[in-house]
């Protein structure tokens, strides 16, 4: 047995224990900011913290993203980023360490190639990338509401919460209609943008969800840890709510 089948086995079976089942967690691809001019793409411990939740619960974990391929973090969220901004995230710091890890960051799955049948669940990663590249992505929506509505636990964290402004059930409302859920907050978008001087976003996803009938959009204190379970719908509000959305879904598979 080769070393990259050895290290793909500690990966998909944490602590020795068998695979209790799949998840599939997808990002964006690289793009770049119409805002900023920035290179961006996935937020680090939205990928990491829920990743180290599954894993730990005994669950495989693939990655997919928009278009396939490489897939790199936001450099704020990078824990070695000059920037300082994420050094405490100590979680995706020891991720970046392994082989494995940095392989899978280079060769995702493209969404369109993902068979929903092979996994139990979904959970989508925020970052600046998903601002540009979910919004509007029928492809995405398409296969998130295919776990929805097949009764999987259906998550979405921060900034990924945008494709849910648009995506529709088979019998075409919404799928967030009746629903109550969270994303990223004005708050933090204030924060943010006054942090770096300038406005981050194209759009935020609190005042276009506001304009939502019939749906409960709900946040907590700004970079709060926050999620919420509805049905088989998780949502969390920002990079600190990574973990917590993923333990719901970790509890909607128990039961």
């Amino acid at each position: 047995m080769d070393t990259t089948v050895k290290e793909e086995k500690r990966y998909v079976h944490a602590h020795g224990m068998p695979a209790k089942g799949k998840i599939l967690m997808v990002t964006s691809s690289p793009t770049v900011s119409e805002q900023t001019g920035w290179p961006i793409g996935f937020w680090a411990a939205e990928l990491t913290h829920p990743l180290h939740v599954f894993q730990e619960a005994g669950y495989e974990v693939k990655l997919a993203s928009t278009e396939g391929g490489e897939v790199v973090m936001d450099a704020y969220s990078d824990p070695t980023d000059e920037s300082g901004y994420s050094a405490q995230d100590i979680i995706s710091l020891g991720y970046m360490q392994h082989d494995w890890f940095n392989r899978m960051l280079q060769h995702t799955q493209k969404l369109t190639k993902v068979n929903a049948d092979d996994y139990d669940a979904i959970f989508l990663v925020g970052g600046q990338g998903p601002m540009y590249t979910f919004r509007g992505n029928h492809d995405l929506e398409k296969l998130f509401v295919s776990f929805y509505e097949a009764g999987k636990p259906s998550a979405s964290v921060c900034h990924s919460t945008t494709l849910l402004l648009e995506a529709k059930k088979s019998n075409g409302e919404l799928l967030v209609k009746d629903k109550t859920w969270t994303g990223f907050a004005n708050s933090e978008e204030d924060y943010a943008d006054q942090a770096v001087g300038q406005k981050i976003q194209p759009y935020r996803i609190e005042d276009e969800a506001q304009k939502l009938a019939g749906t409960n959009f709900k946040v907590a204190d700004a970079f709060a840890s926050y999620a919420i379970t509805d049905g088989n719908l998780v949502t969390g509000q920002q990079q600190n709510s990574g973990a917590a959305a993923a333990r719901m879904v970790v509890d909607l598979l128990s039961k």
